[in-house]
């Protein structure tokens, strides 16, 4: 198991993309990572579809330094997540400190609101690829991109090269 004493973050918000929370947090425990569900309240958050996450964290309660990588899914999510001070300062301190930060599908715009995309490679879903250059981000369009401690991808269809990119990341450092 690839990932055994790592600790992973997975934010929620209302609306999320559900392969997005979901694919990820699945890969990352069966590698043997601790993840935990980071949320601005602690109660159960459900999907553009309707499947439920509950969370385990509050996002003023969670501490960069607690954990070895940060994951932001898509869906509508993220533009709820961004609303939340605390949870911006979670992700904008885990930039700070250097953490692992992936990032998919409209996931970028948390990057943005927490002053992580500016000077980096980039991608996503292709409707924030303004927003992602208006916070200083290079994009371009590509299944994943690594770029120092950033991983994004743009689509549920690019999870697999998404994960895999993760999964080698975090079991290098």
């Amino acid at each position: 198991m690839k990932l055994t004493g790592k600790k992973i973050a997975v934010l929620a918000e209302k609306f999320y993309e559900d392969l997005e929370l979901w694919y990820p947090l699945l890969r990352f425990k069966e590698e043997g990572a601790q993840v935990a569900v980071v949320a601005p309240k602690l109660e159960t958050y459900e999907s553009k579809h309707g499947y439920p996450v509950k969370a385990d964290l509050l996002s003023s309660a969670a501490l960069a330094a607690d954990f070895d990588a940060v994951i932001v899914p898509g869906g509508y999510a993220p533009d709820h997540m961004r609303r939340d001070p605390k949870m911006v300062a979670f992700l904008s301190d885990a930039n700070k400190q250097g953490k692992l930060i992936a990032a998919i599908c409209h996931g970028g715009w948390m990057l943005a609101s927490a002053d992580a995309a500016r000077g980096k490679k980039m991608t996503g879903f292709f409707s924030i690829k303004d927003d992602l250059v208006n916070a200083g981000a290079i994009w371009l369009d590509a299944e994943v991109i690594v770029d120092q401690n950033l991983v994004t991808s743009r689509t549920p269809a690019d999870l697999p090269a998404f994960c895999r990119a993760i999964i080698e990341k975090l079991a290098k450092s």
